[in-house]
């Protein structure tokens, strides 16, 4: 059976990106996969620097790697800052990429954002996907930028918007399609 992971870069009650990370979960459900839905507030890293290697690296940074590598698929869910990507999820992949192996090269990756703003972190996504494919992950081609928030999502946490709903579909298609479990 194909098994994916599901993540938002924000930790945040009531956030958006964690909206849509249930709701990629669910259609990820609903394809046939077993969602594993982190949390990432549950593993506990520093900030991330060299001089805590290698007796100092966090427990977590290795239980969250081996969750990556064991899984098919690994959905991000990313909340834009400053047109970036958020500390949390910059930490976390700073921690994860020095794992060995590769947590990055097992799964394949969908990433998406919600935002209140009209470009849906479309800036962050493009430094997330550019992060991710540098450090071997392949990310497929549909992005997930929506935005703004309070036009997109009803009070269920459903896109109303036809295009979002298209683009939903076709991310699950492409991360069943490309995964190892398929």
């Amino acid at each position: 059976m194909t098994t994916a992971l599901t993540l938002s870069g924000s930790i945040r009650r009531g956030s958006h990106n964690r909206q849509l990370q249930d709701h990629m979960g669910k259609k990820l459900g609903e394809a046939g996969v077993m969602v594993t839905a982190l949390d990432l507030g549950d593993f506990d890293m520093p900030i991330f620097n060299e001089e805590l290697e290698p007796d100092n690296v966090p427990e977590s940074a290795g239980r969250l790697a081996e969750m990556f590598r064991t899984h098919d698929i690994v959905f991000i869910a990313s909340p834009e800052y400053n047109g970036g990507v958020t500390p949390l999820l910059v930490n976390t992949i700073a921690w994860l990429s020095r794992q060995r192996p590769s947590p990055f090269r097992q799964a394949i990756f969908g990433i998406g954002g919600v935002s209140s703003g009209k470009y849906g972190t479309i800036w962050a996504l493009s430094h997330l996907r550019d992060s991710l494919t540098k450090i071997g992950g392949l990310v497929v081609p549909t992005l997930l930028g929506i935005g703004p928030a309070e036009q997109a999502i009803d009070a269920h946490g459903d896109f109303i918007e036809p295009a979002i709903v298209r683009k939903v579909d076709q991310m699950v298609s492409e991360l069943t399609h490309f995964s190892r479990g398929a």
